[in-house]
């Protein structure tokens, strides 16, 4: 197939959807190309507290589907965490039911449980799921990439139809409402603080009775504290009161948090969209366009589903 000029896929898109889709198609035998304007450190998935577990996508069945096999291949992952960057991490989702939990995902994690009072001062779930550095799992996903064959290029792309290759496959997140275009892609801004991990262990998620997030998310040598969902916020300049406020409110779970050195702040545009676009639709040419997009803060749970899906739209 190598040789075969109808084997050739753009992928438009380096982020963790685009990177995985392409990983996918290369591995099963096509000749990749992944254009992205840009590195994959400045991308949203680079910003992205990465805990596997849906937040904001739908459809819900199509999403659990995607996210139960992403977890398949996050647990085989984990056994190199150091190369990968995936961990197998213990917490507390704090307000979660269990019955819910357990109806969504309990057979596939079967450690899942009631918090105790002294894990989480209310109702919450204890659970054992992946914990990705994005740091270091993006870096990988583009090595993996080359490789298997793929290459990537840095360009940007102002239109989907001026791609040349026998089948296009949109990953842009945000970049879609202008490209494709729709408007129907909005941003929900997150913003995390990034702090020297004084020795915690287990991650923590927290909703307070106004509504404001708190999570606490521990990689070896940091933590990741978040977090914020400002709908329709376009901004990706760090807000040194919101940092506080995320600070403060990380603290009252994790009392230790609050003499952290703070190394650094992150923003990022989760791309929200009514519901998750993964379809096949023709070019004007007759060509094929693939479109994975609008995964919201889930992109790193389903990634891979979704790009399996997207491989298998791209080769029929």
């Amino acid at each position: 197939m190598d040789g075969d000029p109808s084997s050739d896929v753009v992928v438009v898109g380096g982020g963790v959807i685009g990177l995985a889709t392409a990983v996918v198609l290369a591995e099963r035998g096509r000749r990749v190309r992944v254009w992205t304007r840009d590195p994959v450190e400045r991308t949203t998935s680079w910003v992205a507290g990465a805990l596997w577990w849906p937040h904001r996508i739908d459809p819900v069945a199509s999403a659990r589907a995607w996210a139960l096999r992403s977890l398949e291949v996050y647990e085989a992952l984990a056994a190199d965490p150091d190369r990968t960057g995936v961990r197998m991490v213990e917490g507390v989702l704090g307000e979660a039911d269990l019955d819910e939990a357990t109806a969504w995902a309990g057979r596939r994690l079967p450690g899942l449980r009631a918090a105790t009072a002294a894990e989480y001062a209310g109702p919450g779930v204890w659970a054992r799921l992946p914990l990705v550095d994005m740091a270091v799992h993006l870096p990988w996903l583009r090595q993996r990439l080359l490789d298997a064959g793929g290459t990537i290029e840095t360009r940007t792309v102002s239109d989907l139809v001026s791609v040349g290759a026998p089948v296009v496959v949109n990953c842009t997140g945000m970049g879609a409402r202008e490209l494709v275009p729709d408007a129907s892609v909005r941003p929900v801004r997150g913003q995390l603080v990034v702090v020297a991990n004084p020795g915690i262990r287990t991650w923590i998620v927290s909703t307070g009775a106004d509504g404001e997030m708190a999570y606490c998310l521990p990689h070896p040598d940091r933590l990741l504290l978040g977090g914020t969902a400002d709908d329709g916020a376009w901004s990706t300049e760090p807000d040194p009161a919101v940092a506080e406020a995320i600070v403060r409110r990380c603290a009252a779970l994790r009392p230790e948090i609050a003499g952290a050195r703070v190394l650094g702040h992150r923003v990022g545009l989760r791309p929200v969209r009514d519901a998750v676009r993964l379809e096949r639709v023709p070019l004007p040419d007759g060509r094929a366009l693939v479109h994975n997009y609008g995964h919201g803060g889930g992109g790193v749970t389903v990634a891979w589903g979704c790009a399996e899906e997207a491989a298998g739209l791209a080769a029929s």
